[in-house]
């Protein structure tokens, strides 16, 4: 089974090599606090907050995945130098639609040098 890294509030870091690290391998979930039921609803997962990470041949993102609790609901693949082999922010937005009352969304991504990372969870709530 691979190690799952965890996204660490870098405010507790001390050195700024390791907020680095860990923020531009962290996923990041983008989107409103609420949905309505059987409506298409938008989820962004965007690498890194303040770091991009890199787009070389042997270390880039190559897949980015949204879950709700367990259960995968979208995954987008990445090839290396589909950021144009510079530093980026890889980023996709995936539009799902809602079917319980309540979402708890994460985010996995894959880096292929530093293996999966895993996002902070966010709820979001569904009306009718």
């Amino acid at each position: 089974m691979p190690t799952i890294n965890r996204y660490v509030d870098i405010d507790t870091v001390e050195r700024e090599a390791k907020k680095d690290y860990i923020d531009r391998h962290s996923p990041f979930i983008h989107c409103a606090s609420t949905a309505k039921k059987g409506q298409k609803f938008a989820v962004t997962v965007k690498m890194g907050n303040e770091y991009s990470h890199p787009d070389d041949f042997d270390h880039y993102i190559a897949n980015m995945a949204l879950y709700n609790g367990q259960t995968l609901l979208a995954r987008a693949d990445f090839v290396p130098g589909a950021l144009g082999n510079e530093k980026n922010h890889a980023e996709v937005t995936f539009n799902i639609v809602p079917t319980g009352s309540k979402l708890e969304l994460v985010a996995q991504a894959y880096c292929t040098k530093h293996g999966i990372w895993e996002s902070l969870p966010t709820s979001v709530t569904v009306s009718e």
